[in-house]
């Protein structure tokens, strides 16, 4: 009974007090509901650029090496024809020594088989294909015996120096060189 006397009291002050039925009338009237907005998304700090060497291939690296310390490159890249076998012999000798040296230094290589050439060895079930190859007649199932052929090479460790040049010179494997009067 209340709300019924509530309702015929708003009833009459709305219909004779203007300014009362527009407080009314605003607050029945929906309003636009602001669009949900998302909250800004933290900031992320800005990260320091890392600055990363050039790239440049390991195989570059090396024969990049080999000329520099042996002058590899030199060697395989001139022609042979206008040279006598003493000549290319004494050439061949210190590029042999020098590009040893490097090989050395960088792999340490040793026989990745104890054993010597011409021994008779045993290739072991299992074996691991990319240390042992088989040549000849091979048939039947490991272990397999067979006489060394190669005694196969393994790098004892692989230190190459890192490249710190630009990245225009990174498939450089030997500078121009250019003397000045």
């Amino acid at each position: 009974m209340r709300r019924i006397f509530l309702a015929f009291r708003l009833f009459f002050l709305i219909l004779f007090n203007r300014a009362f039925a527009e407080i009314i009338a605003n607050a029945l009237t929906p309003k636009e509901t602001p669009a949900v907005v998302a909250p800004p998304a933290p900031q992320k700090k800005p990260t320091p650029i890392e600055k990363k060497p050039p790239a440049r291939s390991e195989a570059v690296t090396l024969l990049a090496a080999l000329q520099r310390e042996a002058r590899f490159v030199d060697f395989i890249q001139e022609s042979l024809a206008g040279y006598s076998d003493a000549q290319i012999g004494a050439v061949a000798r210190d590029v042999h020594r020098d590009c040893g040296v490097v090989l050395k230094r960088m792999f340490a290589l040793r026989p990745a088989v104890a054993d010597e050439e011409g021994k008779d060895v045993e290739v072991p079930a299992g074996f691991d294909a990319g240390r042992w190859r088989l040549t000849g007649n091979v048939a039947g199932e490991p272990p397999f015996r067979g006489r060394l052929m190669h005694p196969g090479w393994e790098a004892a460790v692989c230190e190459l120096p890192s490249w710190s040049g630009s990245a225009a010179a990174a498939q450089i494997v030997a500078p121009a060189e250019v003397e000045l009067p």
